[in-house]
């Protein structure tokens, strides 16, 4: 976890490195640290496009990995990157409103997140529904407890997954591999 200056040269798809050189100090990441950076990069790498500068989403990466580094808790360091990365891609729904626009979320009831469209009331029994405590307290970047941490994972990995496609992410195996998930 280097940044790097690197230029490149050449025509088409195939260009060569010409030149690359450190752009500050290496973030150390050991442990559940280092496999959540593995999980970041991962993340980066299968939902961005090439050579598309993302200057927001870059230094919240860089925020996400120093956070990591210092032993910040995993989850919500994890869970802003992903916010962060749905918002820079076009794909984050507005989690404070419901999907019609104008209805606030309330805390108090449990909704259906529509990718597209945003918050729809769920049913009680509706397995995949989060409670509105867990989307505000996401909307307004604050701390998750207990079961919203749990709603909050839960929900931003099926989002995420509707733009992974049917390819499993391999930091996920290895965080199982590692019981560290």
């Amino acid at each position: 976890f280097v940044p790097l200056l690197a230029d490149w040269r050449g025509r088409g798809e195939v260009q060569s490195l010409s030149k690359v050189e450190p752009a500050g100090p290496a973030i150390a990441l050991k442990g559940r640290s280092l496999y959540c950076g593995f999980y970041l990069n991962e993340l980066l790498v299968r939902l961005t496009h090439r050579q598309d500068p993302q200057l927001l989403l870059f230094a919240s990466y860089g925020q996400a990995l120093a956070a990591l580094a210092v032993g910040e808790d995993a989850d919500p360091v994890l869970r802003r990157f992903e916010l962060t990365l749905l918002q820079a891609l076009g794909c984050a729904a507005e989690l404070a409103v419901e999907a019609d626009g104008r209805t606030p979320v309330r805390a108090e009831a449990r909704y259906r997140l529509d990718p597209d469209a945003g918050p729809l009331p769920a049913l009680a029994q509706d397995a995949q529904a989060v409670s509105g405590e867990t989307l505000l307290r996401l909307a307004r970047g604050e701390a998750l407890p207990g079961v919203c941490r749990q709603e909050a994972r839960r929900l931003l990995r099926a989002i995420l997954a509707t733009h992974l496609g049917d390819r499993p992410l391999k930091s996920r195996e290895l965080f199982r591999l590692m019981q560290l998930d």
